[in-house]
């Protein structure tokens, strides 16, 4: 069986969401400023079919982020059902072939059948507790590791619930001040934990908690 991971980006202060977002800009600037060295990256640049961008560190945790990957969590925000709530016919932000490539777990209250796209992607909309959901997602996965890819929240449910088994924190030079903060009733998680950082060329930290070897 393998693993249950999660990688995502942090500010300095602790946030992993951003609050700027207008109807014109939907993404808002500081979340720009919170992916700005991932997405200037080699590997992000050609899974968009674009050449270029940076290599070094920031690239090799991304490139290693997709390794090894036979299912993926999502909140339903991620797949946008808070801006399409009452559209039957929507499929996700990522047109017809998702960056996933894998069975893909969505965390929702809304009944819908599965929906099978381009790539190796499916979409399966599920309700449950977190353990629950993972138990689903590992029977996809096989051997594979599971991937949890957020929002914020439910990144948060599942390491509170203590099903995460290693946890890549990019931390970013930036200061948001708000959204959701990762930390947020996490007091001590490193406890029992072992810890490793590595810095990157653009200053971002790159930290990582797994399981201490016993």
């Amino acid at each position: 069986m393998g693993i249950t991971r999660v990688d995502l980006n942090m500010s300095l202060d602790g946030y992993i969401t951003t609050t700027d977002q207008t109807p014109e800009d939907p993404f808002g600037k500081d979340w720009e400023r919170l992916v700005a060295a991932y997405t200037a990256t080699r590997t992000f640049q050609q899974r968009f079919g674009a050449s270029g961008g940076t290599t070094g560190v920031d690239d090799a945790y991304i490139a290693a982020e997709t390794v090894g990957i036979g299912a993926e969590i999502l909140g339903a925000g991620m797949f946008g059902f808070h801006a399409h709530p009452d559209d039957p016919d929507w499929r996700g932000w990522w047109g017809p072939n998702p960056p996933f490539h894998v069975p893909v777990f969505v965390l929702t209250h809304r009944e819908r059948e599965s929906l099978e796209m381009e790539g190796g992607t499916t979409f399966h909309f599920v309700s449950g507790s977190p353990a629950d959901v993972l138990a689903r997602a590992r029977e996809a996965a096989g051997d594979l590791d599971v991937r949890i890819g957020g929002g914020g929240t439910v990144v948060r449910d599942f390491l509170r619930a203590g099903l995460v088994d290693r946890l890549h924190v990019a931390v970013v030079p930036i200061l948001l001040g708000r959204g959701v903060n990762l930390w947020e009733g996490l007091r001590g998680f490193e406890e029992g934990r072992e810890v490793r950082s590595e810095v990157a060329e653009s200053g971002v930290i790159h930290v990582t908690f797994e399981p201490r070897a016993s």
